[in-house]
Parts: C-alpha cells; structure tokens; sequence
C-alpha cells in the first residue's frame, strides 16, 4: 500500500499518529503542500491513497490517479482544493475531519481580532526596533460582532465574544435555534444585514461559487466606516484589490487573516504590506492540541475506509 502524504502540519507535530501511520507497514511518500495542480499531476497515478491538506486536486489529477487511486482522506475540513463532484462521478471516497479544530480557530480569530484592535503587532514589532510608539486602540467590548458563518468554528466565535462582552448577529443557511437563544446572537435575513449592521465582521463559511469574491468594493461601501474585517475561512471569499483599496482609504479599519488567495504568497502580494492588515501563515489550526487532534481522525479514517470496517468521516457520499 503507497501512500501520498502532504500535510505540512502533520509531518511537523509531535503525536500519535506517527507511530499509528508507521505501524500500518505502508510504503510512505512524504511531500511538502500545498502542491500545486501541476506538482500533484506529475506525482498521480502511483498511489492507493492521498492524506493530503490543502492540494490542488483536479479531475485530471483524479483520472490520472487510476485506477490505483482508492481514497482521499482530508486532514481538515476545506474540501474546496478538491473536485468533489469529479471525485463522486469516478467513485473515489473523500473522508474529511469535522469537529477537531473549531478551538483553535476560534482562539485565533481573537488573536487577530485584538491584534488588530490594539494595535499589538505594530507596536511590538516597533519596540523591538527600539521604537516607543504609542497608538491608541479601541475596545471590543460593546461592539457588534457579525459572523457570516454559525457552523462549529463560527460558534466557538459567538461564545467568545459573548465572554468579551460583544453583541452578536449572524446568519447561516443551517441555523441553530437553540445555539442562538442560549447564546444571544440575533439571526439576520441576509449576509448584507450581518455587513450593515457590524462593527467587526468575521467569516466563518464555506468557499463556493456564491461566496467566492463575495466581500468585494460594492458590499464593503455598504458597510460602516472603520469597520473591521476578520479571515479565517478561505482567502478567495474576499476580492483581494477591493480589501486592499478599502484599507488605504480607511474604509476598513482593518483586515486580519489566517488565509490567502495564494498560499504561499508572492513577496509583492498586496495585502502583506497594506495598512492596518496582519496576515498569518494559515497556522489558526496548527497547535499542539488541535493537530494531534486532526492527524488522528485523518488517519483512522483512512485505515478503516481501506479495511472497509470502522467509524469513517465522508464528504461526498461514496461510502
């Protein structure tokens, strides 16, 4: 049994699931990801199954791919790098890993969020230059936060602003009534509502041809001047020109984000040098905790999908 494995994350961090994987007695091929379509078309096709993070997988990596191809098994629970639908018509399971790192994201959407507010990165990385600047911030507390996004991660979201004192307003298509009356979060009609109304604005949904560029310049006019936007969802679901001219006219009081629409990204990307913006390097999910977590439930998925026995995690119905 040959296996592809490409997560960075999970090469990297101690836990379990080395000495699980080793023992399985597998042929294993480690690579570095994210690859690229190009990279994954010239590794296809040697492989009875792929434990891959955020790969570009094709339905010309996938063709190319059988027929040894068995599984797909996703160490996360962004399945937008993949072509579910090709991956169905060729009957190639894809297992993911739902409930595993909505903590860890939810913490750093905060870290941001505060990073941003007070002004923290700017001022550390100042004083480490032996600067003493004093910019003055704002409190969080008081103010409304939008989350366009109440699965699992945009709960742990809610609760914490909560805890900071924040209103809460949201929408999601899968709203949960009793999340929302135990929590205080008012449920909005529209995605645009959640935008009109925020002081502070948190995406927690899926990348899909409907959110895809969905923060853009004519949605960002709607909204309230020195508004503040927080990413950690997917880089695509902002129209990256638009978020950059939106922070130079101070528009957008700020911009953070765990994700990119290229990842990694250029030296010129032009959000890294934009003003009041902290981009982090898609590491909301990469913590001693969190990884462990997630490594084992790719994993084992993985294991009992090929010994056709045991709890296993699909995404898109083939088993």
């Amino acid at each position: 049994m040959r296996i592809l494995l490409t997560t960075c994350s999970y090469q990297d961090t101690p836990g379990p699931h080395h000495a699980l994987m080793e023992a399985q007695g597998w042929d294993i091929v480690r690579q570095r990801g994210p690859l690229t379509e190009a990279r994954m078309l010239e590794l296809a096709g040697d492989f009875d199954a792929i434990l891959c993070g955020d790969d570009a997988i094709s339905r010309a990596v996938l063709e190319k791919s059988l027929p040894r191809l068995k599984i797909i098994s996703k160490y996360g629970i962004g399945l937008d790098k993949i072509d579910v639908p090709a991956t169905k018509q060729l009957n190639i399971p894809v297992l993911f890993t739902p409930g595993v790192n909505h903590t860890t994201v939810a913490e750093h959407t905060f870290g941001l969020l505060l990073g941003l507010t007070k002004h923290i990165v700017t001022t550390a990385a100042a004083a480490r230059r032996g600067e003493w600047l004093r910019l003055t911030g704002h409190e969080i507390a008081g103010k409304t936060l939008g989350i366009v996004g109440l699965g699992r991660i945009g709960k742990e979201v809610a609760i914490r602003a909560r805890a900071f004192g924040m209103d809460v307003i949201g929408c999601d298509p899968y709203w949960d009534d009793a999340f929302a009356a135990a929590h205080a979060v008012t449920r909005c009609a529209t995605m645009n509502e959640v935008l009109e109304r925020s002081d502070v604005v948190s995406l927690h949904c899926n990348l899909t041809d409907e959110t895809r560029a969905m923060i853009r310049r004519d949605k960002l006019a709607t909204m309230k001047d020195g508004v503040v936007i927080i990413n950690c969802a997917r880089g695509e679901i902002i129209e990256t020109a638009d978020v950059v001219e939106a922070l130079n006219s101070g528009k957008l009081g700020g911009y953070g984000a765990d994700v990119l629409d290229c990842e990694p990204p250029p030296a010129d990307h032009p959000l890294l040098s934009a003003p009041n913006c902290v981009i982090t390097p898609h590491i909301g999910s990469r913590t001693y905790e969190s990884v462990p977590r997630q490594a084992m439930k790719s994993l084992t998925n993985l294991i009992n999908a090929l010994a056709g026995s045991g709890e296993t995690h699909c995404a898109n119905g083939v088993i």
